[in-house]
């Protein structure tokens, strides 16, 4: 199975105060094609920065990320901006969709900023592809105000794999839908990994948390794998 992220040690100080704060000491996580990985911890344990130095937009302090095998930690910006937009896909618990355009066009958008201008035919195959692959090909021409929640989430989610990301990486995806509208945007998420991609999911809700494939607790910097219970 093909490795597709690889932490080893990583560590994140938060600097600029009178006291520098720890926020990941010495991470380590693979995360192979097709697999699935919550991370689950208090508010302020270092989620989100954790995902942020996966998907490139902070570099760790100390430690080894390779990327599909390359060494990426201390990648100038320019670089890691190109790698941002061809591995990887994001997901979070606000929308972020412009809502005068469809979900069609707000989709299409990630084709436009991410690889440049492609046929104009050939954006619109790909965006009805990756709409149908969340359930909502019906909902092309529909704009986020006419959506519910878990609707205009499954459009931000489409929008995410149009690019065909060989990562996901989703923040709280869940957090402002209810039970049942979350557990549909979970099986979208989900599907994904059954064509390969990689999945990182933080969430505060167990249930979604049980379904992925492992599950790390983040206390204090520090990540630790769940020891299943059979």
């Amino acid at each position: 199975m093909t490795t597709l992220i690889a932490l080893d040690g990583i560590t994140k100080v938060l600097k600029g105060q009178e006291q520098p704060r720890t926020i990941l000491d010495g991470v380590g996580l693979t995360v192979d094609a097709g697999q699935s990985v919550a991370i689950v911890g208090r508010s302020g344990s270092g989620k989100s920065t954790l995902l942020s130095v996966i998907g490139l937009f902070d570099r760790p302090d100390q430690g080894s990320y390779q990327l599909d095998g390359q060494e990426i930690a201390r990648l100038p910006e320019r670089r890691a901006a190109k790698l941002r937009s061809s591995h990887f896909g994001f997901v979070f618990q606000r929308f972020f969709l412009l809502k005068h355009l469809t979900a069609a066009q707000n989709v299409a958008m990630a084709l436009v900023n991410g690889q440049g201008w492609l046929p104009r035919r050939q954006r619109r195959t790909r965006v009805l592809e990756a709409l149908d692959q969340v359930g909502i090909a019906h909902l092309a021409k529909s704009r986020p105000t006419k959506m519910s929640g878990g609707e205009q989430q499954r459009v931000a989610i489409a929008r995410a794999l149009v690019r065909d990301p060989k990562v996901l990486l989703a923040d709280e995806p869940t957090g402002a839908l209810d039970t049942e509208t979350g557990t549909l945007v979970i099986d979208a998420l989900l599907a994904a990994t059954e064509r390969g991609c990689g999945l990182i999911l933080v969430t505060h809700d167990r249930d979604h948390a049980a379904r992925m494939g492992r599950i790390h607790d983040l206390v204090d910097g520090v990540l630790t794998e769940r020891v299943a219970v059979r």
